[in-house]
């Protein structure tokens, strides 16, 4: 067999012979739409490989990126990882200490920012002595320069100094992308993806019982780009030939459904918070997006009601999954034809990944099927460790713990229990919220629903029901409770419930529960 290393940059190589004039389309912050073709987008990425080696940088180093879904962004991750730099996806939600400390580990000297970022990325320097190059995307940078620190307009960097390079001329096991888990609480850690890593799972995602994309798909990425390498649709879609419609920063439901309608959106993905804005916004105006067939969902559980109100207004096949940052992230995927399961599990695994259950203390239970365990993962797009950790992060058997509480049921469809640490242990018996949220998700009035433990004198934690409702209703927190009755055990059912006008979010879209827990112990949330 030819020797042919699987590499990124062929994704983008096959888009531009064989599909060039299919779009890449960005929704620009005033209101206009960017458009390129594939073979347009491929010359531009490679002449700006050409621009970073100007600014010093050399194969293996990380250039950070601290953007939005855009033409711009796309072409830093395609200009880095062809010619062998390691593109280090930054969240711009972030704080500027985590952003730094983030930075500082990887030894980012050049960071690419979205212009409309300039309040954050103007006090990075500061805090960040290895920085020498920011690149400003979307828009001009400000005239203002900033101390100690090359200031670059993506348009003339690549004007000036942009030139043809050869890609992929290096092993398919070096390392192409960096993505940092969390920065919220604790030590950020760090997954490094490599060229390999990132290929296995492109073609993983695009099985006919995964993304199954098309060349006739015109794909919403609506999860952002910064986050696990947006799912991998940056690669998927042009592996594939599939129109890709990029948001920019715009996440609201009016502007989604406007570029959905437009750019006549087949599939979509991101997390549930987003579908929620958007049909909150179709109700309100009663218009309908009639080319949309399918929504992925992922980043947290869905509740059914979610999935069956975006079934019924939309018309659409909605699939549910499960991934990490440290899986690449897909792991399981509701299938994208054939019966619609009864039940929402996140789907089943597809090839590629092997799920275990064990008990807490790692040992693999005797039933896989059926019962409740902790969710330990392996596979070619998996981590072996975190960036930079001393060792690695896996059992004795190679497989790396999710944290995850999950059941497999007898068709192999996953099922997240809840992630260990959330669990609520009440008069030393363990309490799962994630059961509790399942069934107040059902509630047609329940927008978000979380449950937190509170300290308790007497069980040493009690549970706390804390819901959003739904648009133009109100929920009757006696009704709330009533449903839980024989659904879980009586001891589980909350002491108390309480509406909130909005849930807080993690900057990756989930419900940020460490948030609620310490509002409600600082008295933000009525006690």
């Amino acid at each position: 067999m030819q020797a042919y290393a699987l590499t990124v940059d062929k994704f983008l190589d096959h888009a531009a012979k064989w599909m060039g004039g299919r779009e890449v389309v960005t929704a620009m912050s005033d209101g206009s739409v960017r458009r390129i073709g594939y073979a347009g987008l491929r010359d531009r990425c490679n002449r700006i490989s050409g621009a970073l080696g100007t600014l010093g940088l050399k194969f293996g180093d990380r250039i950070g990126t601290l953007g939005w879904n855009t033409q711009h962004h796309l072409e830093l991750y395609y200009a880095a990882m062809g010619s062998g730099l390691v593109c280090h996806t930054l969240n711009p939600r972030l704080t500027v200490q985590h952003l730094a400390a983030m930075i500082n580990e990887a030894d980012d000297r050049v960071l690419a920012v979205a212009a409309n970022l300039a309040p954050l990325w103007r006090e990075l320097p500061a805090h960040c002595p290895g920085l020498e190059h920011i690149i400003v995307m979307d828009d001009a940078p400000p005239a203002a320069a900033l101390a100690g620190v090359r200031l670059w307009d993506h348009e003339a960097l690549l004007a000036e100094h942009g030139e043809p390079v050869a890609w992929g001329q290096f092993d398919e096991n070096s390392p192409a992308g960096l993505c940092y888990t969390s920065g919220t609480t604790g030590r950020p850690k760090g997954a490094l993806y490599t060229h390999r890593s990132n290929y296995l799972h492109t073609l993983r995602v695009l099985q006919a019982d995964s993304l199954a994309l098309t060349a006739e798909d015109s794909v919403l990425v609506a999860v952002p780009m910064f986050h696990a390498n947006g799912w991998g649709l940056p690669f998927a879609a042009p592996a594939t030939g599939a129109r890709l419609v990029l948001p920019g920063r715009n996440a609201d439901g009016a502007s989604l459904a406007r570029l959905a309608r437009e750019e006549r959106v087949t599939v979509a993905a991101g997390v549930q918070t987003v579908w929620l804005g958007l049909l909150d916004h179709l109700d309100s105006t009663g218009e309908d997006l009639p080319d949309l067939e399918r929504i992925i969902i992922g980043g947290s559980h869905c509740p059914d009601a979610l999935i069956r109100r975006m079934e019924d207004r939309l018309g659409v096949r909605v699939q549910t999954s499960w991934g990490m940052t440290e899986l690449s992230p897909l792991g399981t995927i509701a299938p994208a034809r054939g019966p619609v399961a009864e039940t929402r599990a996140s789907g089943r695994p597809i090839m590629g990944v092997d799920l275990k259950l064990t008990d807490a203390e790692g040992v693999a239970l005797s039933r896989q099927r059926g019962v409740v365990g902790r969710l330990k993962v392996k596979g070619a797009s998996v981590i072996d460790r975190y960036f930079k950790a001393d060792a690695d992060a896996l059992d004795t058997e190679g497989y790396f713990d999710t944290g995850d509480l999950a059941i497999i049921d007898e068709d192999g469809s996953l099922t997240i229990c809840g992630r260990a640490k959330d669990l609520i242990k009440s008069g030393g018996e363990w309490i799962n919220p994630a059961e509790i949220e399942d069934v107040i998700g059902r509630d047609p009035s329940v927008g978000q629903v979380a449950v937190i433990g509170r300290p308790d004198d007497r069980w040493g934690e009690r549970p706390v029901l804390i819901v959003e409702s739904r648009r133009g209703q109100h929920v009757d927190a006696t009704a709330l409770l009533r449903l839980l009755h024989g659904k879980v055990a009586d001891w589980w059912i909350p002491d108390q419930v309480v509406e909130v006008p909005a849930m807080p979010l993690a900057a990756t879209g989930k419900i940020d529960k460490n948030r609620l827990r310490a509002d409600y112990a600082n008295g933000k949330i009525p006690h």
